[in-house]
């Protein structure tokens, strides 16, 4: 099991060299340090804590900034334990990069749902309305609430109430980039949260051991200026040769055709000329 804290950032899509669309989450990822260890003998249980996106120390407290010391790092905004892990393969203060992960591994995304306040039952729990004619006088009501025998609302009934800010975990998510310049990891498909929301990325649980083949993606980088006009100048080249590689290639049709035509009026020449010697005698 490993994992890493990261910050969503949207989605947009790539494209492999075959031309296949591939719809991805942006999760960037700053480096993160182990800011504790905790283990069965002195806390019940095996963790790491990981702490991510450096804050003032003006900004923070002193439990927090003495809290931070003890890896020798700045005070950190998010804190996250991370069980299932092998607490002898991390020392204290160690930062933890991207480069853990590799593109085609399989991993589990979790973070905050978006909050939707207080809902009714038809958007919370995908319930039927009623007729939307003036005579039902029932349209988007809760319904039944039970039967009249416990003379009470049973535990666990869907009714109305607060919708989202749930911490969801989407599993079995492949990751189809990891770009270590700009810190940033590509992950297919959606991850839970709105923008700019913390996001948990670790093993899966399912497919641990999993690394799925992956296409090569079309890269976009930015280009100069005189790199531009230089392979707009090779293009306009190519195709001035393919243009008259055309040309020739016509013009090679033509005098073959025209040979084709000299010929065949040589023969029908000759063939005449022998007729007449042939009705002459």
């Amino acid at each position: 099991m490993k994992g890493i804290l990261g910050k969503k950032i949207g989605m947009t899509q790539v494209f492999t060299k075959s031309g296949k669309l591939i719809p991805v989450t942006v999760i960037e990822v700053e480096p993160n340090v182990v800011t504790q260890i905790k283990t069965v003998e002195k806390d019940g249980y095996d963790a790491i804590q990981l702490g991510t996106w450096t804050v003032k120390e003006k900004s923070s407290n002193k439990a927090k900034i003495g809290h931070a010391k003890k890896a020798n790092t700045a005070p950190k905004r998010f804190l996250k334990e991370l069980r299932g892990v092998n607490v002898n393969d991390y020392q204290l203060g160690q930062t933890i990069n991207i480069d853990i992960f590799q593109v085609g591994e399989m991993v589990d995304v979790s973070g905050t749902s978006k909050g939707k306040g207080y809902q009714g039952v038809i958007k919370r729990w995908n319930q039927s309305r009623g007729p939307m004619g003036h005579g039902s006088q029932y349209h988007r009501g809760v319904g039944s609430l039970g039967t009249l025998l416990p003379m009470h609302v049973l535990k666990g009934k869907k009714m109305a109430g607060h919708m989202g800010s749930e911490n969801i975990t989407i599993q079995n998510l492949e990751i189809v980039s990891v770009d270590l310049e700009n810190n940033v990891i590509l992950v297919k498909g959606n991850v839970p949260g709105p923008k700019k929301s913390l996001v948990l990325i670790k093993t899966a649980v399912k497919n641990a051991d999993k690394v799925n083949e992956t296409e090569e993606l079309v890269a976009y980088e930015k280009m100069t200026e005189e790199e531009l006009k230089a392979e707009v100048q090779a293009e306009i080249e190519e195709a001035n040769e393919e243009l008259a590689k055309e040309e020739a290639e016509k013009e090679a049709e033509e005098k073959k055709k025209e040979a084709a035509k000299k010929a065949a009026q040589e023969e029908a020449k000759k063939e005449a000329e022998a007729q007449a010697k042939d009705s002459g005698k």
